[in-house]
């Protein structure tokens, strides 16, 4: 089967929905701030004209509103919370980006390395307050008072998890002695959490039972997990022009992800002493990145990280077969679920 050309088919059912949903949230943004925006979701360039650029997968809302029809509820009623959580997303990538001082997403500079940190501080805070403000158009749609609280409770607390998850993030980049379960912790709530909101949010607003919307919720929890580890895999062996941005960043950038977490913990003697050397320093050079990833291949980092997602992945699997909702449901989720760990970016 080709998973690229299904999980397209997947997104294109509600993609065009969700991007309608979009523009007409972002265009009520302030004016200064607009074009901004715009261009970080790639729908103009920086001068103000129209753009088609490559613009993500729609992951999270596709996740929420399949996961609305896999209970039996009309996805087309719930569109406002499916944009609240790309937009959610979108405000974290753009601060995101300011620190890890990354110059490039999608193949195009960041908003940062355009319009300066501080104002895509204030954008990156315009698309939280867009996101906060776009759940109580539930309201329209004729989704309860009660259930848009309950939208917007679980949503601000996603929030919190996912800043207290790049918080650990940043901070593991400046110390040693990060362990592996440390870090699992760390993703947890910085990626797993706000993938698990998606999926759980959908089945809630769908009218899901209290035993689907818990299956479903660890479903993406266990999703999530595996995303990141694989995120950490292409992170540093991932090809440049799939991904969109400078390959082996994360090793410029010190990050400590699971691979030089596990090649820390396991690499043996000299090739020990190196890798701390090079992580206890204010940068590792080009020249170094390739020592960094001869000791992790020797150490096993990375057939270690490709097992682990795979032990979440089938983990995932189990709490999707056992959220018992209809077979055609169960083959989309699916097949999100094989295209995310079999992707190239």
């Amino acid at each position: 089967m080709n998973r690229n050309r299904k999980l397209s088919e997947l997104s294109e059912l509600y993609r065009e929905s969700v991007l309608i949903e979009l523009r007409e949230i972002i265009s009520e943004s302030p004016e200064h701030l607009r074009g901004v925006l715009l261009y970080h979701m790639g729908w103009q360039n920086e001068k103000g004209a129209p753009s088609r650029e490559k613009t993500g997968k729609f992951l999270r809302s596709s996740l929420c509103l399949l996961s609305c029809r896999a209970v039996g509820g009309d996805p087309t009623r719930i569109l406002p919370a499916a944009a609240t959580l790309e937009l959610i997303h979108n405000f974290s990538l753009i601060h995101d980006d300011i620190q890890d001082a990354s110059p490039e997403r999608h193949g195009r500079p960041t908003v940062w390395k355009i319009w300066g940190q501080s104002q895509a501080i204030n954008a990156g805070d315009v698309m939280f307050a867009l996101a906060i403000l776009s759940s109580l158009r539930l309201r329209e749609n004729g989704i309860s008072d009660e259930a848009v609280l309950y939208s917007f409770r679980l949503l601000s607390e996603t929030c919190l998890e996912l800043c207290e998850g790049q918080f650990l993030d940043i901070e593991y980049e400046n110390k040693m002695g990060a362990s592996i379960d440390n870090y699992l912790e760390m993703i947890r709530k910085k990626t797993a959490a706000l993938i698990a909101a998606s999926v759980s949010l959908g089945a809630y607003l769908g009218g899901g039972d209290g035993a689907k919307v818990v299956h479903l919720a660890q479903f993406g929890e266990k999703l999530g997990m595996a995303y990141q580890i694989h995120d950490d895999i292409l992170g540093i062996w991932g090809s440049q022009e799939e991904m969109g941005k400078s390959a082996r960043g994360d090793i410029q950038q010190r990050k400590k992800t699971l691979p030089v977490l596990y090649g820390l913990e396991n690499s043996k003697g000299g090739d020990r002493l190196k890798l701390e050397s090079l992580y206890s320093q204010g940068n590792i050079d080009a020249g170094d990145v390739l020592t960094v990833m001869n000791i992790l291949a020797d150490a096993g980092a990375k057939d270690y990280a490709h097992n682990l997602a795979g032990e979440y992945y089938e983990q995932a699997l189990q709490h999707l077969y056992a959220s018992e909702i209809d077979d055609e449901s169960l083959v989309s989720l699916k097949e999100i679920v094989c295209f995310l760990m079999d992707r190239n970016y």
